[in-house]
């Protein structure tokens, strides 16, 4: 039991960072999302036109984690609108498994995108570093000038949400 404590303790150690700091140039992509089950494409660059852009991976759709990751965002989105933000979320999951977690766990509020040749993952630095064919539990807010405002790593879902709203309501309020 004590390895296994200490092989969890180790996994969230190395997960516990974003190597991308705050004021860093977000790198701009663009690539294939669901919302609601539809496919379309979605490129940085023009979300940052209307506002800021909250950027968040995650490993794998349909796992615990990141089911309530997606319900939380789901939630909140009213209060990212508010703020002017546009959420959305990345994984390596093929656009199929998107179509469906879209619909499902997203509640069709906000899309999904599939990353899976890993190129977007890799320069956000959101590789979870304990399986690397997957993407860390990373979020980050941009905001419309193209910079890293905010970025948050951990595995546990609980606080993405949380603080990417305040981070939002913070950089708001001194604009």
């Amino acid at each position: 039991m004590k390895i296994v404590a200490t092989f969890i303790a180790a996994l969230i150690a190395t997960s516990a960072y974003s190597a991308l700091p705050n004021g860093a140039a977000a790198p701009d992509f663009t690539m294939q999302v669901s919302l609601g089950g539809k496919v379309s494409s979605f490129t940085l660059s023009e979300a940052l036109k209307k506002g800021p852009v909250v950027l968040y991976f995650y490993p794998a759709a349909f796992t615990k984690g990141c089911t309530i990751e997606a319900h939380d965002f789901a939630e909140a989105i009213d209060r990212y609108h508010a703020l002017g933000a546009t959420v959305i979320g990345v994984s390596h999951d093929d656009i199929a498994t998107l179509n469906r977690f879209s619909v499902s766990e997203c509640r069709s509020k906000f899309p999904v995108g599939s990353d899976a040749d890993q190129k977007i993952m890799k320069s956000y630095d959101a590789v979870l570093a304990a399986k690397p064919e997957l993407a860390s539990r990373t979020s980050y807010v941009i905001t419309p000038d193209g910079k890293i405002l905010y970025s948050f790593t951990d595995l546990d879902p609980g606080q993405h949400v949380a603080n990417t709203l305040k981070a939002l309501a913070d950089w708001k309020a001194k604009q």
